[in-house]
């Protein structure tokens, strides 16, 4: 599995985010605290994707351990953001370790993350898949399960779908064509940050100046973190926060 979190709010460094609070993302890419049985660490690459000044989204990827990029801590203490989304991998086993295989994916102001595996891939998709444009295919970033999803939800938002609607029926059809998979999927487009839970973790923040949305709590001890329950949606802004069941009903990607 991976650890991926998503910052809202008042204009912060990186590295306030990701690496300088205890059990940050960087800790929690050699020691996770939440992996439900799956794997033992996040050492198959990392990337992160924030907007500069002029709400561009701007990403960083690579394919190596957090831990290992000494010039990512470089970066982060000199980047200042008002919003973010950031992974840490833990690749499947039989996908590539390559930094195209990273979340964040990206399509404009969209930024994509997916947290678990899809049971029985490539197999489980192929139905989904085969509902994409075969151009969405030939130039997927990666020969990976994420991918695919965001090929899928990409589709639906250049087609002027609603961010929270697709990400809840593309988890809902992702879980009834393979049960027995974790779909957490995470995305953001600058104003707002929609996650869902689907067989792993997800906690949430909400603090007067901002939300994070993360995997597993980090900082100091908070009791203001707020677990979410599986097979629910999260729907958070800079300045309100909505957590709600995933509906069952018109569930298609």
């Amino acid at each position: 599995m991976c650890r991926h979190l998503a910052y809202l709010g008042t204009p912060v460094t990186l590295a306030r985010i990701l690496l300088d609070p205890e059990h940050s993302l960087l800790q929690q890419s050699w020691a996770p605290s939440d992996m439900r049985g799956s794997g033992t660490v996040n050492a198959d690459g990392f990337g992160v994707g924030w907007y500069d000044g002029g709400g561009r989204s701007v990403r960083y990827r690579r394919s190596v351990p957090m831990w290992a990029d000494p010039s990512f801590a470089d970066l982060a203490q000199s980047v200042s953001t008002q919003g973010l989304l950031a992974a840490v991998r833990n690749g499947t086993t039989g996908m590539p370790v390559t930094e195209s295989a990273c979340a964040p994916f990206r399509e404009g102001r969209w930024l994509f993350s997916h947290n678990g595996v899809v049971a029985g891939w490539p197999q489980t998709l192929s139905d989904l898949a085969g509902s994409l444009d075969t151009s969405d295919l030939m130039t997927l970033e990666a020969p990976t399960d994420s991918a695919v999803l965001w090929a899928l939800l990409r589709r639906r938002l250049l087609e002027g779908d609603d961010l929270v609607e697709s990400v809840e029926n593309l988890t809902n059809a992702v879980a009834q064509a393979a049960p027995e998979s974790r779909v957490n999927l995470l995305a953001i487009d600058g104003e707002t940050i929609v996650a869902s839970t689907f067989g792993h973790s997800l906690s949430v923040l909400r603090e007067a100046d901002g939300v994070v949305v993360s995997s597993e709590p980090f900082g100091e001890p908070n009791e203001d973190w707020q677990s979410v329950p599986d097979r629910h949606l999260v729907i958070a802004t800079a300045s309100s926060l909505k957590i709600q069941p995933l509906h069952t009903k018109g569930n298609h990607p």
